[in-house]
């Protein structure tokens, strides 16, 4: 084999594995950029429920203004959960465990809520209360479907980045596993429904 050919296979080897390195990084981004567009989808559909919050209260409040404490924790909660922010890029398990719990505070609070709405009959039959809830329930979907959909790009980016060879370049570059959403402490057990 002459000199040339084995430079021209040196070459050729050299082109061939910085071509891996480039579309393999390259990868690794966009599926760490499809984790941080999964999350704001989780973040705007959380917020279309906190925007919703204020006039399901004021609907309620006119009907029932004896339960001020339940309009209470609604507020109170709906605050809480507006003032956490979380950064995509920084995400860990103890941050999205402190946010899923704050959103879920405020789910407890707004079933609290919807409930009060069995004792005053004028309010469930309200067509702005009618409407606020089935843009709640339906916000509620939506939120379930970004979380998953949040969920499968984590697992898409946590599976490349331990996948050999890809694993090589991601500690090199400093890529991290991220955090996934999980189900809320308890919600394995059924509902006690009472008659």
């Amino acid at each position: 084999m002459s000199k040339n050919v084995k430079r021209i296979i040196v070459i050729a080897a050299i082109a061939i594995a910085v071509l891996f390195c480039i579309t393999s990084y390259n990868s690794l981004v966009s599926k760490q950029e499809s984790i941080d567009n999964a999350w704001g989808q989780v973040e705007t559909n959380y917020q279309r429920r906190a925007d919703l919050i204020p006039n399901l209260v004021s609907t309620v409040k006119g009907y029932a203004a004896h339960e001020s404490s339940t309009l209470e924790s609604v507020v109170e909660a709906r605050s809480k959960a507006m003032g956490l922010h979380i950064d995509a890029d920084n995400l860990t398990d103890a941050q999205l465990a402190k946010f899923q719990g704050a959103q879920d505070e405020l789910g407890k609070a707004l079933g609290r809520l919807i409930a009060v709405s069995e004792a005053y009959p004028d309010l469930k039959a309200n067509q702005n209360f009618l409407d606020l809830q089935a843009q709640l329930e339906g916000t509620e979907n939506r939120i379930n479907v970004a979380r998953m959909d949040f969920n499968n790009a984590v697992k898409a980016y946590n599976t490349s980045i331990r996948k050999f060879p890809s694993s090589i370049l991601a500690s090199l570059f400093g890529f991290e596993k991220r955090a996934y959403f999980a189900a809320a402490e308890g919600a394995e057990e059924a509902p006690k429904v009472e008659f």
